[in-house]
């Protein structure tokens, strides 16, 4: 075993064996904040397209929708780390839920009473994002003093898995369900998933990692730069970001032409996209499940290499074998590995990453990787339009190649 996987291992275990959070006390409670919070986001998600073409008939304005979701990452997931490690991150969070609960509140006002106009919609898109930027970077910095490092992998693990299963298998399919209540209705029960998990995490008791004083006069440029330099300077880390970037270039084509690939290439229709989708979900699922024995069994180095291959194999066969059942399998394990992958990543990043900066790391990261998708999906746009729907699978591909390519070096060095 390398001493990178040594390491890696040697954190997640406990008197020789694999090191598990408790359900009671904090993590189950901010865990049940987390998929509430899924829930309705997984609501707000899929009803805010409807709502929009019922606003405008204008193609440029529906996008804009989706951007919103992706932009205010990059304007401020900087800014939001830098802040993420300066306050108590559990406040941060519970007091952003409540402020974006009021946000949504009034926006179900508003379509309730006929008022709401596509520029509302697009102003609340980009608060509810840019709020995220900040909770999202506190929970990932807030974690490790719930559930300590050792049990890092499992928490993630279950995290992710709890959220995939109430977004894609509970939110979404209700949304029929209470947009025929009304337009408005989706937006109220966001509204109270904001409240209801903004006092789950304010009743955690945590208690905060110490942090050294700050000096006088430090600015929050100087403390992203301090962040940037750190993700800079640990060689796991970096290639592991750049793997990241390359890969999301290629999922952000992949999900983009997914329903081309799928209704045109394959000539499945919507049935057939409809399975694969839901494949997909319930590989996601099974990944989020299997990912603690995997990596176990693997080491972290081992599992990110092994997962990364598999879903280049997955693209692979997604491009060239024209034949539903094998799409549908492949889509299945390209699940699988991403959830298993995802959770290993940001374990990784957790724990190589100073108490005190998680949250400036994760902030870089993000931002970096995240900047991956949106210029993803103009790409598959532009490669099936010019070489044929199956083109963007095999692009994706290719890129998951050049991301194990950057990978490698990293975890050598790592290991080194």
């Amino acid at each position: 075993m390398s001493a990178l996987e040594a390491e890696e291992r040697g954190r997640e275990r406990v008197g020789g064996k694999p090191a598990a959070p408790a359900w009671r006390g904090g993590f189950g409670r901010l865990w049940t904040a987390a998929v509430v919070s899924r829930f309705g986001d997984a609501l707000r998600g899929a009803a805010l397209p409807l709502l929009a073409v019922s606003l405008t008939d204008s193609p440029v304005l529906v996008s804009l929708v989706t951007a919103c979701g992706f932009l205010p990452w990059l304007l401020f997931g900087l800014l939001g780390g830098a802040l993420a490690d300066r306050v108590d991150q559990r406040r941060a969070m519970w007091a952003v839920d409540a402020v974006r609960a009021v946000l949504m509140a009034g926006f179900a006002v508003a379509v309730w009473s006929d008022h709401a106009t596509i520029g509302l919609l697009l102003g609340l898109g980009f608060a509810l994002t840019t709020l995220q930027t900040l909770f999202d970077n506190a929970a990932t910095a807030l974690l490790p003093s719930v559930v300590g490092r050792e049990a890092l992998g499992r928490a993630n693990a279950r995290l992710m898995t709890g959220q995939e299963v109430m977004g894609r298998f509970v939110g979404a399919p209700l949304l029929p369900v209470l947009w025929g209540l009304g337009a408005a209705a989706p937006f109220w029960a966001d509204a109270a998933t904001y409240l209801i998990a903004a006092l789950l995490v304010a009743s955690l008791g945590v208690v905060a990692p110490e942090r050294a004083p700050r000096p006088a006069g430090r600015t929050l440029r100087h403390d992203i730069a301090e962040g940037i330099g750190l993700l800079w300077r640990d060689r796991v880390l970096k290639s592991l970001c750049a793997c990241t970037m390359l890969v999301n270039i290629g999922i952000g084509a992949l999900i983009a032409t997914l329903v081309l690939i799928v209704t045109g290439w394959l000539d499945a229709g919507n049935t057939g996209y409809a399975v694969v989708v839901t494949v997909y979900g319930i590989g996601s699922v099974t990944g989020g499940l299997v990912a603690g024995r995997i990596t176990d069994r693997l080491g972290r180095v081992r599992a990110l290499l092994v997962c990364g291959a598999v879903q280049f194999a997955a693209l692979v066969v997604l491009g060239t074998v024209r034949d539903l059942p094998v799409a549908v399998a492949a889509m299945g394990l390209f699940g699988l590995s991403g959830m298993v992958w995802n959770v290993t990543e940001v374990t990784m990043m957790q724990q190589r990453s100073p108490a005190e900066m998680v949250g400036r790391v994760s902030a870089a990261f993000r931002t970096l990787t995240i900047a991956g998708a949106p210029l993803g999906a103009l790409l598959g746009g532009v490669i099936a339009a010019a070489w044929g729907l199956n083109t963007p699978a095999l692009a994706a591909a290719a890129l998951f190649a050049c991301g194990l390519v950057a990978l490698v070096p990293g975890m050598r060095s790592g290991i080194n």
